[in-house]
């Protein structure tokens, strides 16, 4: 039972961790001025929601000192979304160098390591469980790291340009 209550903890932690990226995801949608990157943070809070239902499904069973079966989950495989087309990727850093836009800059950071802490969390913890809850962590990591990698490029990108830029003088 011990064992079982660890792992509630787990999912418990994972499931608040998800809820409250989620919740700035959807904060950051109101501050973002550009049509492409509310876009995209409307994808990623679905993505989030889906996150959601996942361990609050895992967290159900173990409650009901149910077995872990995620064959239900096996099909929900989620790929990297291609959260902008080319041009839109395009228009979207040409619009925050334009315009200077250093909040979104500072959204895409925390966004970055918002999902970057959730996968590494999740990638740790798959190595300290076993069985079908490992397995679960690990869909979840992988899920976090398409996010991350997302952020973390255009986090890179907004910051090489704004260090590149002529700031007067």
């Amino acid at each position: 039972m011990a064992d079982n209550q660890n792992l509630i903890r787990i999912f418990e932690y994972a499931l608040n961790q998800e809820k409250t990226g989620m919740s700035f995801f959807e904060t950051s949608i109101q501050r973002m001025g550009v049509g492409a990157a509310v876009t995209a943070f409307k994808q990623i809070v679905e993505e989030e929601k889906r996150h959601i239902v996942f361990i609050e499904s895992i967290l159900e069973k173990l409650r009901n000192d149910q077995a872990l079966d995620l064959s239900s989950f096996e099909n929900e495989v989620m790929e990297p979304t291609n959260y902008f087309d080319d041009r839109s990727r395009s228009e979207f850093l040409e619009k925050c160098l334009y315009e200077s836009m250093v909040p979104d800059v500072t959204v895409f950071n925390t966004a970055w390591l918002i999902e970057k802490d959730l996968s590494e969390f999740y990638e740790k913890t798959a190595g300290k469980v076993d069985g079908p809850a490992s397995k679960a962590l690990k869909m979840l990591s992988a899920w976090e790291k398409s996010h991350e990698k997302f952020f973390r490029e255009f986090r890179d990108k907004l910051t090489d340009a704004y260090a590149k830029m002529p700031w007067g003088g």
